[in-house]
C-alpha cells in the first residue's frame, strides 16, 4: 500500500480527518506518521492548538499505525484513549508518531507522541488501547 493509498483511506474512513487537511507522512509495521497541519479554526484562546484536535490526530494516526499491521483492513474500534498534555503546542503543525506495542486477536495496545512541527520535545503523550469490532446479528 502507498501513502497516496493510505491518505485515501484515512479520508473515507474518518471523513473529519480530511476535512482537518491530517495527512499521512509514513507508515510502516506498526508505526505512523501524521501531520495537522496549522489551522486557525484549530485553536483555542491563547493560540495554541486544542485538546480534541490534538487527541482526534492521535487517535487517526494510531489506527493508520494498526492499519499498517493489516494490510488496510482494520475494524477495531478506540477502546481507550488517555493524554497527558505536556506543555502548550505551538500555534503551527503538530506532528504524530505512532507506534503499535502490541497487536493482540481482540485487544490492541499503543502509543503515540504528539510535537509541534520543528521541535524535538513532545507537547503530548497518549496511551491507547483498540477492541476488535464485533459484528452485530441480526
Amino acid at each position: 500500500m502507498t501513502v497516496g493509498e493510505m491518505q485515501e483511506l484515512v479520508r473515507q474512513g474518518v471523513p473529519l480527518a480530511g476535512a482537518w487537511g491530517v495527512e499521512v507522512l509514513s507508515f510502516a509495521a506498526g508505526e505512523a506518521v501524521l501531520r495537522l497541519p496549522h489551522r486557525d479554526d484549530l485553536l483555542r484562546p491563547g493560540g495554541t492548538v486544542s485538546g480534541p484536535a490534538l487527541m482526534g490526530l492521535a487517535d487517526v494516526a494510531m489506527w493508520v499505525a494498526l492499519l499498517s499491521l493489516t494490510g488496510g483492513v482494520d475494524e477495531s474500534l478506540t477502546a481507550n484513549l488517555s493524554i497527558t498534555f505536556l506543555r502548550p503546542p505551538a500555534p503551527r503543525a503538530v506532528l504524530a508518531e505512532a507506534r503499535v506495542i502490541r497487536k493482540g486477536r481482540t485487544l490492541s495496545y499503543g502509543e503515540v507522541l504528539l510535537r509541534s512541527e520543528g521541535e524535538e520535545a513532545p507537547c503530548a503523550h497518549v496511551t491507547t488501547s483498540w477492541a476488535a469490532a464485533r459484528r452485530r446479528q441480526g
